[in-house]
């Protein structure tokens, strides 16, 4: 007897010692399971081991670049009036009495240099701002909206709009913590990392998982604590709340709200589904019981191990439920087919004959779909990968609950009595005659499905907007809308430039230093500047207009905006001994906002900041990036290696262009993997090749819907494919497994697939139904893609079931796989 049978007799005997052991466990790993914690950070969403995040966070070290939150304040009466002015600064004031806030910056503190225009010599003595006694108000409102440093900054092309930038206090701790762990990395990425370093390495990463955690949860009060204050001074005043911190949050909010929505959704759905199908109570309550106990074991596993959850990943509760569902289905059907068959049968010999008739085609479907989930970690994508990773444990957890918990419940209850007369003529049926009488209707219409699935995979794209992937009615959405329609646009691009030897050389041998010493604070002669002098800055503005000139471009800027003001102080002949006074003269506080971030001496480089308009319908990130980049080179006379760009577009549009990587390679992973398995089970490779290509042909038609539809890939569509054929090939096998058998009967290939139809194909139904259903219930996700994933996933499953019950019984008949008929006597 095989070892797998010896232990289900093994199961017989101590079913209920095996089920107190599997509750203690689920007890155990459900009290855990409140524990679970989340990842919604920026990190989640760039490429792993991504070399550009590296040089992003050292450009914002070195240009003291702070987390902020971005208020957005649209009053309902003039923006510029007494009253009015005075509830921005009580805002303001609130805002910056926050705990980890370091500083607010709006209209109120803006130092102003026209209103009325102030003296190349008069800026030492300092700048006023708005509320200030004799500064000009009508003048101020017009700086505002024609300076080249606040227009499009602070308000919108009407002063209607006013934004408050809230700066964040930088985390001190928080980055020496990333570096020690990041260093560690690379190292290890290297081939470097020694025995001794290794251990660092894995405190390290605990180190900072657990400061994130708490830096979440700090960030979680920040943003709830300045909700609350917007929220006083929604009345009379339409306000928004933006900025990265507030979408972690929401992110983080949606992921627990999806868990319960999909979870809850599930569970009513599994009760009405078997309601429906089997009509009885039993086949309602065990497979529930199931589920729950799965659900709530990997939850207690994941929080017990500290695995964080991502807004990809929050997916995974839905899945699993579907996945175990379709499992116990076929469980279920076996057993009443069995107890159909034989009414004398005990209900040991039925559950015992049910795990026996099922362990092989069962762990075979398991590992298909463990595989197709597993190859998702050839992604550079964290969130894609992690979730790959979970749905692997969680599709093998899903098998030993159903094969343990199955029929230790079944055990306590008396058998099942199902007669042939009550089991209703299956649907499927009509699926056989189908492939018997119109099987060239089919090769013809699956040779068209596939010419315009190849059609539309060739019209696939990555671009996508981020704002997309939230409802219209979010927060997130109408913030990131009103920043970018009013306030000069969302995403942050830095370009760094560093000087190169023809400004060297111009710097040096500029005649009018020569004329006067400067001298700063300690009495120490300051170095020209390279790019603080005429020829730099010219050079900086040219840039500038061509970057403002762009159509996707919103707010740019950079040193060309105090060389405007300087030129508008002292006329367009300002020399580099009046451009050099300016800079010494400048307040700290001013040269803060206006020279700081634009300028680094000691790496003699200069840094131009844009924003992009992420609402553009026609944005293409990549095809932008590569404009700007190639332009800088052919246009300004800069090396390749003198031009960097960096910022969040850089990092988004990265991850963005690698999904065609990922999507090819785990793709042709999951092909491979699924193939050799199928190799080894059926033993024919004819036989691998027909059962995986009708789930190939469904995969690729749902890809094609994509491009033809306009759908981009993003983080959960490229996970389709794979996941779908792992899913779709689970019928395929028991399709394939059952026919044989039946085709042994009589080695009649029209009998046998009329039985197959009749027998698997029922429960092939139903599984199929169960799956495209269940994926059905993320359209209520808070977050598209989530939508996206769940309606494209069920299409391709409908379209694998139609593929196993029409084109898979089609290609077995014209190939002949299993060997000539027998010859009618």
């Amino acid at each position: 007897m095989r070892p797998i049978y010896r232990s289900f007799e093994f199961f017989e005997a101590h079913y209920r010692i095996v089920l107190l052991l599997a509750l203690l466990l689920l007890a155990f790993l459900a009290w855990q399971a409140p524990k679970i914690k989340f990842d919604a950070s920026a990190d989640s969403l760039v490429l792993q081991g991504d070399t550009a995040l590296d040089y992003a966070r050292e450009v914002n070290e070195r240009y003291a670049s702070e987390d902020f939150l971005l208020v957005t304040y649209e009053p309902d009466a003039e923006l510029f009036s007494e009253p009015v002015l005075e509830v921005v600064r009580q805002l303001r004031d609130e805002l910056a009495a926050v705990e980890t806030v370091s500083s607010v910056f709006s209209i109120l503190d803006a130092p102003l240099l026209y209103s009325p225009p102030v003296t190349v010599d008069g800026i030492a003595d300092g700048l006023p701002v708005l509320l200030d006694e004799g500064v000009d108000r009508e003048l101020a409102a017009r700086e505002f909206l024609d300076s080249p440093i606040y227009r499009g900054l602070l308000t919108n092309a009407d002063n209607s709009v006013t934004a408050l930038l809230v700066n964040l206090q930088r985390d001190d701790k928080y980055f020496a913590l990333l570096q020690a762990r990041d260093s560690l990395r690379a190292k290890q990425r290297a081939g470097t990392l020694d025995p001794e370093q290794a251990g660092q390495l894995h405190s390290a990463e605990h180190d900072f998982d657990n400061y994130k955690l708490a830096v979440n949860e700090q960030q979680q009060r920040l943003v709830d604590e300045v909700r609350n204050i917007v929220a006083r001074y929604s009345n009379g005043a339409t306000v928004y709340l933006g900025g990265v911190p507030m979408i972690a949050v929401d992110l983080i909010a949606f992921v627990k709200s999806d868990l319960v929505v999909f979870g809850s959704g599930i569970l009513v759905f599994i009760v009405v589904l078997l309601a429906v199908i089997f009509r009885s109570l039993r086949w309602v309550v065990i497979p529930l019981l199931i589920c729950i106990s799965t659900a709530l074991g990997m939850l207690g596993w994941l929080a017990l191990i500290d695995w964080r959850l991502t807004v990809i990943s929050s997916n995974f509760i839905a899945i699993i439920l579907i996945i175990n569902l379709s499992i116990l289905v076929h469980l279920i059907v076996k057993y009443r087919e069995l107890a159909a068959r034989d009414e004398q049968a005990s209900q040991a010999e039925l559950v015992m004959g049910t795990l026996q008739a099922m362990a092989k085609p069962c762990l075979y479907t398991t590992l298909t779909t463990l595989v197709a989930f597993a190859t998702l970690v050839v992604s550079d994508i964290r969130p894609v990968m992690d979730f790959g990773l979970i749905m692997s444990v969680g599709v093998a957890v899903a098998l030993i609950a159903s094969f343990v918990l199955f029929p230790a419940l079944n055990m306590l209850l008396p058998r099942s009595y199902v007669t042939a007369a009550r089991e209703r003529p299956p649907f499927t049926r009509h699926f056989a005659k189908a492939v018997e009488h119109h099987g060239g209707s089919i090769l013809l219409l699956s040779a068209l499905i596939t010419a315009a699935a190849v059609w539309g995979i060739s019209r696939l794209e990555v671009e996508n907007r981020f704002i997309d992937n939230f409802h219209h009615d979010t927060e997130i959405y109408q913030g990131m809308e009103t920043i970018d329609r009013e306030l000069g646009g969302t995403v942050s691009l830095d370009i760094i430039i560093e000087a190169g030897p023809d400004q060297l050389v111009s710097q040096t041998t500029s005649e009018d230093y020569d004329e006067v010493d400067l001298f700063d604070d300690g009495g120490t002669t300051e170095d020209p500047s390279v790019w603080f002098n005429r020829d730099g800055l010219d050079r900086v503005t040219a840039i500038h207009r061509y970057l403002d000139e762009l159509p996707e471009t919103g707010k740019v800027m950079s040193l060309a905006m105090i060389y405007q003001v300087a030129k508008d102080l002292a006329g367009e002949n300002i020399d580099n001994i009046e451009l050099a006074l300016l800079k010494s003269n400048l307040p700290g506080d001013v040269s803060a906002v206006l020279v700081d971030p634009y300028l680094d001496e000691p790496l003699e480089e200069t840094r131009i900041n844009l924003r992009v308009m992420e609402t553009d319908p026609d944005l293409r990130r990549d095809a932008l990036l590569k404009k700007i980049e190639k332009d800088l080179v052919d246009n300004f006379g800069y090396q390749p290696d003198q031009v960097h760009l960096t910022g969040m577009m850089v990092l988004y549009n990265n991850m963005l262009q690698s999904l065609f990587r990922s999507q090819i390679l785990s793709l042709g992973a999951v092909f491979f993997a699924i193939l050799a398995m199928f190799v080894v089970l059926f033993r024919s490779l004819s036989l691998a090749l027909i059962a995986l290509l009708p789930n190939l042909l469904g995969a690729a038609m749902v890809l094609g819907i994509m491009g033809l539809g306009g759908i981009p890939l993003d983080m959960m569509t490229i996970t389709i494919a794979s996941i779908c054929v792992g899913i779709g090939v689970d019928d395929a096998i028991h399709y394939v497994y059952r026919f044989g058998k039946e085709f042994e009967l009589d080695r009649n290939y029209l009998a046998a697939m009329h039985r197959s139809h009749r027998s698997i194909g029922k429960a092939m139904y139903y599984t199929s139904l169960i799956v495209v259903l269940g994926f059905a219930i993320l359209v209520f996700s808070n977050f598209r893609p989530s939508i996206y994933f769940g309606l494209l996933t069920g299409t391709a499953m409908l379209a694998m079931l139609l593929g196993d019950l029409l084109l898979l019984p089609k290609l077995i008949f014209v190939f002949k796989p299993y060997g000539p008929e027998a010859r009618s006597s």
